[in-house]
């Protein structure tokens, strides 16, 4: 009899940056909501990058939920299939976390472990600039339609999830009660009271100006930091 092909369910980006969490989002919703067989991961790949290549490398199916600058309206839902997944991981690239698992997928290959059956479930951003700031509402509702697409190639490859009959409490969720989105949310401060998107305040008051020296003097202050406080 033939072993359960190896299956993970994964969600990468930033939920501090506004729309760049659907991923993480996602996942948390399909894993408090569905229950797998014990061939299915479910995982939070948050910006881990690199960190996450074993988990690729051991996986014969792989989902990847994400925020992805498709060139598309934004709140726009897109799936990708096969090889044409890492180039749209990468082709506009949004934040560091894509690149990252962009080359993810070609270490995976180089060390033999490539999954054989891909899928990106993607959504066009509404607004990533927002440091603190949740899913925008078009954002937001593409999670559902996203599991739901998700679910039905998953049951294509013979992967089927179970609903549960209630879902998890979000202290036995994968993100955990700290990052709940509705507390997350509820417990944001004012925009006067923490800036959203960068503090002006700092480059415009003058006193923080930064005056470039030549190459080789820099190099010499360096060596002369370094020797100060011991060698490494």
């Amino acid at each position: 009899m033939q072993a359960p092909v190896s299956t993970l369910i994964l969600g990468i980006g930033n939920i501090l940056w506004a729309d760049e969490g659907f991923g993480v989002r996602a996942v948390e919703m399909l894993h408090r909501h569905y229950a797998f067989p014990a061939n299915v991961s479910v995982l939070d790949g948050g910006t881990q990058g690199i960190y996450l290549v074993q988990h690729v490398r051991a996986a014969g199916i792989l989902v990847v939920f994400d925020a992805i600058d498709y060139g598309l309206p934004p709140g726009t839902l897109k799936l990708i299939e096969g090889d044409s997944v890492p180039k749209y991981l990468g082709a506009k690239k949004m934040s560091l976390h894509q690149t990252g698992f962009q080359e993810v997928l070609a270490m995976a290959e180089m060390l033999g472990g490539y999954p054989q059956h891909i899928l990106l479930v993607g959504v066009q951003p509404v607004q990533l600039e927002d440091f603190g700031g949740s899913l925008r509402p078009e954002v937001r509702a593409c999670i559902h339609p996203a599991i739901g697409a998700a679910l039905a190639w998953l049951g294509k490859h013979g992967i089927q999830a179970t609903l549960r009959l209630r879902p998890l409490p979000q202290d036995q969720s994968i993100a955990g009660v700290e990052v709940d989105m509705a507390r997350y949310e509820a417990g944001r401060p004012s925009e006067v009271e923490a800036c959203r998107v960068g503090d002006g305040r700092v480059l415009a008051c003058g006193d923080y100006t930064v005056v470039p020296r030549p190459y080789p003097l820099e190099s010499e202050a360096l060596s002369v930091d370094v020797d100060h406080r011991g060698k490494y």
